[in-house]
Parts: structure tokens; C-alpha cells; sequence
């Protein structure tokens, strides 16, 4: 399943007389990633797509968390207590996720991939089984996080051995930025850059606003349709993509670093951030904090993380939308929500 899902068969062909939506598809980031232009030659359309994927695939390959990379390498460094030597984009992106971690409390937190790992959700065919208590008990005694790490020009160190990064939850929204930035270059001012759930627009479909789906977390299909204006980002945050069960409970792969387990209060948190520099990898960072924070803090983190508006589906399947989203959304028919302030 996708986290967000694209609507209508008219997004990959146009209407009558119209030229066509052009669209490419990839595997990346563990997930189906689409490139849809439209307002352009196939030529040109084309040769941007490739160079958006050709992206993909390098950020994907070099930044893996699990799978030999320049990040596997830091981590084994800090493992092993030692300074070590990164690129420059590297050290920008470390120090773009501290930022963002703390606006959102470290709820969200790439500096927890150790924990991931404990729960075996780094593989792409985790198993049902909990992780050892002794294991979990000494990660919270450790409690590494993000902000453990200190940046001095290309060289990282770690006050703590036990942290390890995993940019799985910031780097899909980064490469929503990247794609934004090509595309552009390239001359295509309309297109819209689905990655798994996390999607940004550009400009428009033969003039008219790309519209997308918020996926129904427990349906086939969209809870809400949404229309996007040039330069706006979406991201979704969802328990029913990666998880196991056991004995009728739901285990997702979304953590709570003050306890060290899956969360279990909500089912989706999808967040809609207006244009800007980094709005890609706001949406796609932004989604977590508030999907982790729950019924307490959803609403009152929103402003420190650059969201305009958020929707939230509880564990029980109430929804709550901020009122500046529920103006913008339409709800599919039988979905009773509840707009907040």
C-alpha cells in the first residue's frame, strides 16, 4: 500500500485534446516512487525524469541504513567511539536533522537506528516477534539520540556509542526537494513527485490543480482528497505499511523514543506544508513528531515544524483536522470528522 495515493487514471492520461501526463516509476527508498509531468515535450519530459530517479537512486544508495553506505560507515564509527571524516552533505544533512528533531521534541529522532533494528523493522521482511526486554532496557538506559552528535567542519563525533542514524523518516522528503530543484532547472514548471506517500507539486495539470488522495488507514482507498498549489508538500505518517501482529495487537514501525516501543495511539497523521526552502523534507520529517505525540501534542507542535494545517486519525478511527486543512480537504462520503483549532 501507499501511504498517499495518487487518484484518477486521468493523472497519467489527459483529457480530450490535451497533451499527455507523462510518468515515470521506481523502487526507491523501499518504497514506489512516481514522477508525473505534465505541460511538456516527452523529449524533454523525459530527460528530467531520468535525472530526478538518477537522484533518487543516489541519495537511496549512498545514505542506506542498513546496506553498506557513506551512513553504515559513520555508524560503525560511532560505535566504535571514534571521530569520523564526512562529506559536506552529509554534515549539512545532520545538522538539518538536529534542527528538526528538536522542534519536534526529538519525537522524531533519526539518531534511534539501533532501536529499529531491536524491533527488526530495517529489514525489508521483518518477522513478528518482540525484541529481547534486556535489549530494549539497556537502549533506554543509553538513550542516544540525533543530538548527540556534534558537526566540526567535516569530522562527526558522538557523545554516545549506542546512537546510530537511520535517515529513513527525513530522507525521502529531502529527496522531494532535490526533485523540485531539477525539475525546475530543466524547464518543467508542472509535475508532481510521489515517494511513497510523500508528495510535492509544481505548478499545475493543464491548469488546473493536481489533486491528490489521503489514504483511508484501515480501507482500499482515500480518506480525504486534497488539491495542491505550486510548491506545496503532503506527508503521511501511517501504522498500516510496515507492521506485525501479535495476539490482535498491531506493532508499527513508527517509534516512541521515551518508550521504546511502536505507537500505538494513532493510526495516521498526514501534515501539508506551504511552499518554501526545504518544504519536501519538512513534510516528510514533520509527520512523525506529531504522529508520535498523540492526542496531547499533535496540534501544539505544528508551528515549530512549519505545518499549515494536519489531519490525525486516532487509534479508535476518529478523525481530527486543523481548520485551515479541513477547509482545503474533501472527505470521502461516510467520513465524519471533527475540525480543531
Amino acid at each position: 500500500m501507499r501511504l498517499l495515493i495518487l487518484l484518477l487514471a486521468a493523472l497519467l492520461v489527459a483529457a480530450c485534446g490535451k497533451p499527455p501526463v507523462h510518468q515515470r516509476e521506481a523502487f526507491v527508498f523501499g518504497t514506489r516512487v512516481e514522477v508525473l509531468v505534465a505541460d511538456a515535450d516527452a523529449e524533454r519530459a523525459g530527460a528530467a525524469m531520468r535525472a530526478v530517479l538518477q537522484e533518487f537512486d543516489r541519495l537511496h544508495r549512498t545514505y542506506h541504513a542498513w546496506q553498506p553506505s557513506a551512513l553504515t560507515e559513520l555508524n560503525a564509527a560511532i560505535a566504535a567511539g571514534k571521530p569520523h571524516a564526512v562529506t559536506p552533505e552529509l554534515a549539512a544533512f545532520i545538522a538539518d536533522a538536529q534542527a528538526v528533531s528538536a522542534a519536534g521534541e526529538h519525537l522524531f529522532d533519526p539518531g534511534i537506528g539501533r532501536l529499529v533494528a531491536l524491533w527488526g523493522f530495517q529489514s525489508e521482511e521483518f518477522r513478528a516477534a518482540l525484541p529481547d526486554p534486556a535489549a530494549l532496557a539497556d537502549w533506554r538506559r543509553a538513550a542516544p539520540s540525533i543530538a548527540d552528535l556534534r558537526v566540526d567542519g567535516d569530522t562527526v563525533t558522538s557523545a554516545k556509542r549506542a546512537g546510530a542514524l537511520d535517515f529513513g523518516g527525513y530522507l525521502k522528503g529531502v529527496a522531494l526537494d532535490r526533485a523540485a530543484a531539477l525539475l525546475r532547472a530543466q524547464g518543467i514548471g508542472n509535475a508532481l513527485v510521489n515517494i511513497g506517500g510523500n508528495v510535492m507539486a509544481l505548478g499545475t495539470k493543464h491548469g488546473a490543480p493536481w489533486r491528490i488522495g489521503i489514504q483511508h488507514p484501515r480501507g482500499a482507498g482515500p480518506l480525504a482528497t486534497l488539491t495542491l498549489a505550486d510548491g506545496e508538500a503532503v506527508g503521511t505518517s501511517g501504522d498500516y505499511q510496515r507492521f506485525f501482529e501479535i495476539d490482535g495487537r498491531r506493532y508499527c514501525h513508527l517509534l516512541d523514543p521515551r518508550s521504546a516501543a511502536p505507537v500505538a495511539h494513532t493510526q495516521a497523521l498526514t501534515v501539508l506544508v506551504a511552499p518554501g526552502a526545504q518544504a519536501g523534507m519538512r513534510s516528510d520529517a514533520a509527520s512523525k513528531p506529531l504522529f508520535v505525540a498523540g492526542a496531547d501534542g499533535w496540534r501544539r507542535l505544528q508551528p515549530a515544524l512549519g505545518v499549515a494545517g494536519a489531519l490525525r486519525v486516532d487509534a479508535d478511527g476518529r478523525v481530527e483536522v486543523t481548520r485551515a486543512l479541513a477547509a482545503r480537504l474533501k472527505f470521502e462520503p461516510g467520513i465524519d470528522a471533527s475540525v480543531v483549532d
